[in-house]
């Protein structure tokens, strides 16, 4: 019996191995045999781990909760706060610990740079035929998820006069006021909003360096506060201008309607920034099956809907229009859309996060 018993844990512990396996080279569902395989697989690991997705990103607390609970699969998702770099180290630096993250959401530019690198696991979802060419890897190593418009966003109750365009920004009424989301050398969304600048003050999707020549002037004139903005920044009154995406900004809106805040949200009319964030499985994924059914959801009508409650545009949503299934009254409250963004290609933002690295520190101190 000892014996036996001995054959059949070795078993059990080999079939378990496989299925690790399986799930950690699958590049689609279809690869572990469907669906329901993977959604058996997935709740077998139990676990998910996320990070840098607050709460109030994109309809990101509301998806996290939706997926924990109807899958009955644990999410984690560690330093919510955290920037699309911080994302990229953290595959690096904590592989094989059951803590690192088994899938990220980042910038374009970090979305390239981390599959030249090798991180990503190649893996195309359900709905890979409606995400168009130029807003995904051929190979499935990234794909874009959700976009929209570089922003201005105020705070009406403390803000006499809101801008509405990037050189408004330099006027003295404005000292200590505006503010960025994060680093821009470490966050995709600051990054975009200095290139926005850029656009604006004569530079262009080639050339990033007016943009952080203009942030240099903002923080020589006591304009730019140097503070990571956020919801509870614009409470306190200590950022009541944030130049971020038009999403973002619309959610501050909605958090900080009780406090006494009048947050506007104005797309920039002297130039703008469109892009898209981009989802990744990381290839050293502890939990390889969760991560790829998290992908799953996020690109199933459900997951699409749930980014555009949270006024991103989802980037199925043109195949979904077609089909029906959006959500009629969650499309009628996205912020008007921008007839003058630029799209930068991948090669210039590559580019754009090589200028930063040179002269960020050295022109905004």
């Amino acid at each position: 019996m000892a014996g036996a018993l001995v054959l059949s844990v070795g078993a059990c512990t080999k079939k378990s191995e496989t299925a690790a396996s399986s799930a950690a080279t699958a590049t689609s569902a279809a690869d572990l045999g469907g669906m329901d395989a993977l959604i058996a697989a997935a709740k077998k690991e139990g676990t998910l781990n996320l990070m840098a997705l607050p709460r109030d990103w994109a309809g990101y607390g509301e998806l996290m909760d939706n997926f924990a609970a109807k899958y009955g699969i644990k999410v984690n998702d560690d330093n919510p706060g955290a920037s699309s770099a911080d994302e990229i180290n953290a595959i690096k630096s904590l592989k094989g610990q059951d803590r690192a993250p088994d899938a990220v959401d980042v910038g374009t530019s970090f979305a390239i740079s981390g599959a030249k690198e090798g991180l990503y696991a190649p893996y195309k979802v359900t709905g890979w035929g409606d995400i168009p060419d130029s807003q995904k890897a051929s190979d499935g190593t990234w794909f874009a998820d959700y976009g929209g418009y570089m922003s201005i966003g105020c705070d009406a109750a403390k803000v006499q006069v809101c801008p509405t365009t990037i050189a408004d920004l330099l006027e003295p009424r404005y000292k200590g006021q505006v503010a960025l989301s994060g680093d821009p050398l470490k966050s995709n969304s600051a990054l975009m909003a200095v290139w926005t600048a850029s656009l604006a003050t004569g530079g262009s999707a080639d050339n990033i360096q007016p943009g952080i020549d203009f942030f240099g002037k903002l923080k020589a004139a006591g304009n730019f506060v140097p503070v990571k903005a956020t919801a509870a920044t614009v409470q306190s009154g200590e950022t009541p201008i944030i130049i971020d995406w038009d999403y973002l900004n619309a959610g501050i809106a909605q958090t900080t309607a009780n406090s006494g805040a009048k947050w506007t949200v104005a797309v920039s009319t002297d130039a703008s920034i469109g892009g898209y964030y981009a989802q990744a499985v990381s290839k050293t994924a502890p939990h390889p099956a969760a991560a790829r059914l998290w992908q799953e959801y996020l690109y199933s009508d459900e997951g699409q809907n749930g980014l555009l409650k949270g006024f991103a545009r989802p980037v199925r949503l043109p195949a979904m229009q077609k089909s029906g299934t959006v959500d009629p009254a969650l499309a009628k409250v996205l912020p008007a859309a921008s007839d003058k963004a630029v799209y930068p290609t991948d090669d210039q933002a590559a580019k754009a996060k090589d200028i930063m690295t040179q002269t960020w520190a050295n022109t905004v101190k």
